[in-house]
């Protein structure tokens, strides 16, 4: 008979034996108890919108990483890479590349999914106290690494496990994660500025949830619902006949982004605080209504209210309308004469133009501001004309450097004393202009700044006819080509303003930044108004937190300059009257909301 001896026992790694665990499979399970707890995490596991402003402790967060970092991947290759985003600025930069892509991608989907999609809440980007982008460093090159020689995707997967590792962790602390994807990637990167071969997988909103939801949310708000798992697992291989696919699940969301923006002139403007931002929207939840009962309203409500501005903005405000003409309208871009841009511009002096009587019936007082009209200065209004000599876009400049430095000096000092002067409700500042041919001179800005086709910007503008578009689609073709055959396309969105805009759009761009910097919000009315915001923007980001969209207009470019500010009109009404017509009505309809959001009945 053979002589048995004791089996070597290693003093580390596996000490069992083939015998062992053929005597007993299931033998490295866990205790029920702990199965059971892991079930119930995974079933309770939620993609969180909504965040309370206070802080994740040090010690938890490192937690949440810890796990992530435990994540299985290919090749043992680890290829995440975690940036934590706690600065108000960066989040607030995010959130309107979100809310961009947010925009973009409801616009490719059927009308009602459309709708679905833009009632989805962002607002955590924002709001949670950390933010987390996840990143896949793919410098290596695969087949070095195992395993994805083969499936050379396999380092994105493993970041996926990271993921989960970490939002799985979460759940267990209490903490609640939402996973945002609706981002242009590259533009993601470059916000946190990852090099060339490390992708981004999107962004991780991390806080202490302030919802509670029973369900996941896109299945309670009706997007989707959870496919049952024998419609999901198929036997051995796909099945062969025609129909017998597994239904498709639902398509996921991808963003597009818009121009990046280095600064030169940069506004002093503060962020509201997550702390203010959440609650503003908790006065929401206290009305007796469902929550978001009022759609657009309530979020630009939400904004209001975070800014600290309140009841006073149901009593008062202003309009400021900037008035200007244009040396490109000698080249036939329009309908009317430059004295219609007169005309205009002495009614709304007088309180009797459409702009005017809109916001005398909202309760806004009239401010109108001469910048650059034909003849002598408009009595009446503030007077801030360029001094040197002005070019039709085609041939020459816009602007010199000197006027449109005093264009923006003189507008943010204004806006500065309407939002933060005496009297109540001074932060609310809706914001028109006047200025026969200026739809010509915003859809180039307008191209300039987003890259745009001249073809896919140029509107007919009022009373316009075919052979009008066409003179106006080639001067601003022509412009664009003054601008790009000069040199290197301006990275400084204010030399885009320079080069093709025009002074009332650089007045109400210091406008935009002066009500910035005052902590008040801005309503801006049509293309021309948006595209002096979007110029703010890009130079300074954080303006983004300050401005309501009124209105959505006729002009085409419009709706592409709101996507790119990451906003959504309160109006669409195809006006195309100018003059801050329909940022004073839209400006009505946002006091109707803040009166709604104090005033009505509340629950205990």
């Amino acid at each position: 008979m053979r002589a048995t001896w004791p089996r070597p026992v290693p003093t580390i790694g596996d000490r069992t034996s083939a015998a062992e665990r053929a005597s007993d499979p299931a033998g490295w399970a866990l205790p029920v108890t702990d199965r059971e707890a892991l079930s119930r995490v995974v079933g309770a596991r939620r993609d969180i919108r909504r965040f309370r402003p206070d802080s994740v402790p040090d010690e938890v967060l490192t937690a949440l990483l810890r796990a992530a970092h435990s994540g299985p991947s290919v090749g043992h290759s680890q290829p995440w890479r975690f940036v934590v985003v706690r600065d108000a600025g960066t989040r607030a930069r995010a959130a309107v590349m979100a809310d961009r892509a947010r925009l973009a991608q409801a616009a490719l989907m059927d009308a009602e999914s459309g709708r679905h999609l833009l009632d989805l809440d962002l607002e955590g980007i924002r709001e949670a106290p950390v933010g987390v982008v996840v990143c896949c460093d793919r410098r290596a090159p695969a087949e070095g690494i195992l395993g994805r020689a083969t499936f050379k995707d396999a380092d994105t997967w493993s970041c996926a496990c990271a993921i989960q590792n970490l939002w799985l962790t979460a759940r267990v602390y209490g903490l609640g994660v939402g996973w945002v994807t609706l981002f242009e990637p590259l533009e993601l990167r470059e916000l946190i500025g990852a090099p060339a071969g490390v992708e981004t997988l999107g962004w991780l909103c991390i806080g202490w949830p302030d919802e509670r939801p029973p369900a996941p949310g896109l299945e309670r708000r009706g997007w989707s619902q959870r496919m049952p798992l024998e419609s999901v697992v198929l036997s051995e291989r796909w099945p062969a006949t025609s129909g017998g696919d597994p239904a498709p699940g639902p398509v996921g969301a991808s963003g597009s982004g818009g121009a990046g923006a280095p600064v030169s002139r940069a506004a002093r403007v503060r962020l509201p605080s997550q702390t203010e931002l959440v609650t503003a929207r908790d006065t929401a939840d206290a009305l007796l209504a469902s929550p978001g009962a009022l759609g657009v309203l309530d979020r630009a409500v939400d904004k209001v209210l975070a800014l600290g501005l309140g009841a006073g903005c149901v009593e008062e405000g202003s309009l400021v309308i900037v008035a200007a003409d244009h040396p490109v309208a000698r080249l036939g871009v329009s309908a009317f004469g430059t004295e219609v841009t007169r005309e205009v511009a002495e009614a709304s002096v007088a309180g009797e133009s459409v702009g005017a009587v809109a916001a005398a019936t909202a309760g806004m007082s009239v401010v109108v501001v001469d910048a650059g009209v034909d003849g002598d200065p408009v009595e009446g209004a503030v007077i801030c004309r360029p001094s040197d000599g002005r070019g039709d876009l085609v041939a020459g400049d816009a602007m010199s450097v000197r006027d449109v430095r005093a264009l923006l000096d003189a507008g943010a000092a204004l806006s500065r004393r309407l939002a933060s002067g005496p009297g109540r409700g001074r932060g609310l500042v809706a914001v028109g202009e006047v200025g026969v041919a200026n739809t010509t001179v915003a859809a180039a800005l307008a191209a300039g700044l987003l890259g745009l086709d001249p073809q896919a910007v140029v509107g007919l503008g009022a009373g316009s006819d075919s052979a009008i578009l066409a003179k106006k689609r080639e001067v601003v073709a022509a412009a664009l080509a003054r601008v790009a055959g000069a040199a290197a396309p301006p990275a400084d969105p204010h030399e885009w303003l320079r080069r093709v805009g025009g002074p009332e759009i650089a007045y109400l761009t210091g406008v935009v930044e002066g009500v910035s910097e005052a902590g008040g919000v801005i309503v801006l009315d049509g293309l021309a108004t948006s595209v002096a915001a979007l110029v703010a923007v890009l130079a300074t980001p954080a303006v983004a937190s300050h401005l309501v969209a009124g209105q959505r207009s006729r002009e085409v470019a419009h709706a592409a300059v709101l996507g790119a500010l990451g906003l959504e009109p309160l109006l669409d009404l195809r006006l195309r009257a100018g003059e801050g017509a329909g940022a004073a009505l839209a400006a009505g309809v946002l006091k109707a909301g803040l009166r709604v959001r104090l005033e009505a009945a509340r629950t205990t």
